[in-house]
């Protein structure tokens, strides 16, 4: 590690905000951790006169760490930021919440902007993490799909940002609702249902007394579940917005794909083609299933020899993805997983697989680095 002196950044030290960094003596022992609030001009003074400390990694910015990251370390920030976005939400609202999901969402947005690949993995994994949970991990899956979907529509960065956040925060008023109802076995009660429907007004009370003001971003989570035809709830308006219809189209996608008690999860092909069934002709909707196409990273597919493989990175073609194989063409595991490009001839994917029938686990360490090439 390599320190430089507090004093040297004194302009990034506000008295009485939050330390973006941890503060440490000259023996580089912790003095201050990240969060900690100086506050006053004089405390601060006294820690430049003691010779204080900040490492100079932490210095970086979230979009400079992660753009001179190795490729090898993005699972791993991947992870840790959706950690970091798990607290923010679970512990809403609170006091510093405005603050601690800009400071979460920063790095996410980052994340997908260096490997849209890779954000779209992270959608298509269901795996792992408590019930509790359940809600927080949908929610980060329809943000990072109405952000790339923005993008794809050609969508301003202002934007691509604030629907990112209205899809993180528009169930944040139930996301214990969501984790029940995941596990539950029978309809929702008269209790739940009412719940439900006024989901949306409770997620901007809650985002309001976390300190979210914009106006755009509570009313894109007030009318996220309204429809044009005004249909939708909790007021049938048909004064939707850009920003709630595509956070509202991002959620039926990924709810989609995201399996529960009573029912399985639809394969990507399956849930896009419903998409369309049910919207046709509608621009955000056919951006959505470009950008994931019939075999996103993510899903398990079968190829012509009978090798079973997962989707590393989308290919030249919505047909022809970049696959990491599993398996040889009698089922047995390999050793380790082969990149194949699906294009070479017979090679072809011919259906995706289940997520039931696949008992081959690679970590998404392993698999990164066949993305590469």
């Amino acid at each position: 590690m390599q320190y430089t002196d507090l004093s040297t950044v004194r302009q990034r030290i506000q008295i009485g905000a939050p330390l973006p960094f941890n503060v440490r003596n000259a023996d580089k022992t912790l003095l201050l951790a990240r969060g900690h609030k100086v506050q006053s001009q004089e405390q601060l003074e006294a820690l430049f006169e003691r010779g204080a400390l900040v490492d100079i990694a932490e210095l970086q910015t979230a979009r400079e760490q992660i753009s001179r990251a190795p490729r090898d370390q993005l699972p791993k920030l991947w992870s840790q930021t959706m950690g970091r976005i798990g607290q923010a939400l679970l512990h809403a609202p609170h006091h510093g919440f405005r603050g601690a999901l800009e400071d979460a969402t920063a790095p996410a947005l980052c994340l997908i902007e260096r490997d849209p690949d890779l954000a779209i993995f992270q959608v298509l994994r269901q795996e792992g993490g408590a019930a509790t949970e359940y809600g927080v991990r949908r929610a980060t899956h329809a943000a990072i799909t109405a952000y790339l979907v923005g993008q794809r529509l050609g969508w301003e960065t202002p934007d691509l940002e604030k629907v990112f956040k209205v899809a993180l925060t528009m169930n944040i008023s139930m996301l214990e609702l969501q984790a029940q109802l995941s596990r539950q076995t029978v309809p929702p009660t008269d209790e739940q249902r009412a719940a439900l429907q006024s989901h949306p007004l409770r997620s901007v009370q809650a985002l309001e007394n976390g300190g979210v003001s914009d106006f755009d971003w509570l009313r894109a989570v007030e009318r996220h579940h309204e429809v044009e035809d005004g249909s939708g709830y909790p007021s049938g308006s048909s004064d939707v917005g850009d920003l709630a219809s595509l956070a509202r189209r991002a959620d039926i996608y990924t709810s989609k794909l995201s399996g529960r008690n009573h029912r399985d999860s639809l394969s990507a092909d399956v849930a896009g083609r419903q998409m369309f069934m049910q919207d046709p002709g509608h621009p955000m909707t056919a951006a959505l299933v470009k950008e994931f196409g019939i075999y996103p990273p993510g899903c398990h597919v079968r190829l012509k020899s009978g090798v079973l493989a997962i989707v590393v990175k989308r290919g030249p073609t919505v047909t022809t993805p970049i696959v990491a194989c599993l398996t040889n063409d009698r089922g047995g595991p390999l050793p380790e997983p082969v990149r194949i490009d699906t294009s070479a001839p017979g090679c072809a994917v011919v259906g995706i697989v289940g997520e039931r029938s696949v008992n081959v686990s690679v970590s998404l360490d392993r698999l990164v680095k066949l993305t590469i090439g």
